[in-house]
């Protein structure tokens, strides 16, 4: 239950509310977490009027505010239609339009195609702290340690390569629903290449980041490989997570 409101005008002032022990204050971006019923009592900070809602591109970097919703996003990643792909594929039209792009992400699981898009494409969170500088924290870290690093924080940015190009495949019962497996790959000029697997689990996997693809196809299969539940067996899942992660390789090829 959320027990008080407050809409600082400075990021100091946010910053400040955050860092109290009591009660407990959360950021609240666009709410669809937040509105929904809660198990404990909370204070928020709404960041409407914080400036974090900006995409542009800096050099060889797409820095994302953290209140960019995730349909401002798609609107503006016409140099990555595979992310558009993911958004789309993470929610619907109207639930698209509330969503941040910091709000889902930290409530990822393994399931968001999303989040699997953007850690194959190694996106960095700006955090910060009351009285800190801020830290550049690699996603795939944050999700792991999100106890670790989110209390009394707030993410203001979020980055990923624009040079880079990015695949994404997914099998899902319909259309609608959050993948079974899906697979995205991103590839940079230099070679490198990351692959990461979502559709199972707490948080997706980063199965392969090398200087080439060698080996990608064998190690998407040997990550699911374990990764049966409810909607799909192991086998099943390793099959896929192998076809999907060569498509998006052919793809980019």
């Amino acid at each position: 239950m959320i027990i008080e409101y407050n809409r600082p005008k400075t990021l100091d002032e946010a910053l400040a509310l955050l860092a109290r022990s009591e009660p407990v204050t959360v950021p609240l971006g666009g709410g669809t977490v937040l509105n929904q019923p809660l198990d404990k009592t909370v204070a928020v900070v709404d960041l409407q009027s914080l400036g974090l809602d900006d995409v542009e591109t800096e050099g060889q970097e797409l820095k994302i505010g953290a209140n960019v919703t995730l349909q401002a996003l798609l609107q503006a990643g016409d140099s990555l239609p595979a992310l558009a792909e993911a958004i789309r594929h993470e929610a619907a039209y109207n639930l698209r339009h509330m969503a941040t792009v910091a709000g889902t992400l930290v409530a990822a699981d393994g399931r968001s195609p999303f989040a699997t898009a953007m850690l194959a494409l190694n996106a960095q969170l700006s955090i910060v702290q009351q009285g800190k500088d801020a830290e550049q924290i690699p996603l795939g870290e944050m999700l792991s340690l999100r106890v670790e690093h989110l209390p009394h924080s707030l993410i203001t940015q979020v980055t990923i390569p624009a040079q880079a190009s990015l695949a994404y495949q997914y099998v899902a019962r319909s259309p609608a629903d959050l993948p079974i497996v899906c697979a995205a790959v991103a590839q940079w000029p230099s070679g490198r290449t990351r692959v990461a697997l979502g559709g199972h689990g707490e948080i997706p996997l980063l199965v392969l980041d090398g200087n080439g693809p060698d080996g990608a196809t064998i190690a998407a299969r040997s990550a699911y490989s374990e990764a049966g539940d409810q909607w799909a067996s192991a086998e099943y899942r390793g099959d896929v997570a192998e076809t999907l992660t060569g498509r998006c390789l052919q793809e980019l090829a």
